[in-house]
């Protein structure tokens, strides 16, 4: 008890910076960087050069962001589940059944890097 109140009120301890927010972000980050490895680097390992980590990478990458089934909306894909949503946010604001609003035409972050290292490969 004596020795945590000298080290609370010593003045070389700083109080962590950051929002509570983002240790979510840090949680989820860390969590992605874990299956990354778990599904890629360990999985299909050993690796031969830094290209074959870097294509497999890439490979994984864009099957996470746009192929693989999510069990929790339905097991469909994640660019499927946009889509619906733009749909159904598009009939809420004109009070139609039908789609009115088409999804943007965005197919991922990373689908230009993959299709640029295919053309080279």
């Amino acid at each position: 008890m004596r020795r945590s109140r000298s080290i609370s009120s010593s003045s070389a301890i700083e109080p962590s910076v950051g929002s509570v927010e983002d240790s979510y972000d840090n949680a989820l980050a860390e969590t992605i960087n874990g299956l990354y490895k778990a599904e890629v680097i360990h999985r299909r390992g050993p690796w031969r050069s830094f290209e074959a980590v870097e294509f497999a990478t890439l490979t994984w990458v864009d099957w996470f962001n746009n192929r693989r089934l999510l069990e929790p909306i339905g097991s469909i894909p994640p660019p499927e589940a946009e889509a619906r949503f733009y749909a159904t946010l598009g009939a809420q604001k004109t009070g139609s059944v039908t789609q009115t609003k088409q999804p943007p035409a965005n197919p991922g972050r990373f689908s230009w890097i993959m299709h640029s290292y295919m053309e080279i490969a």
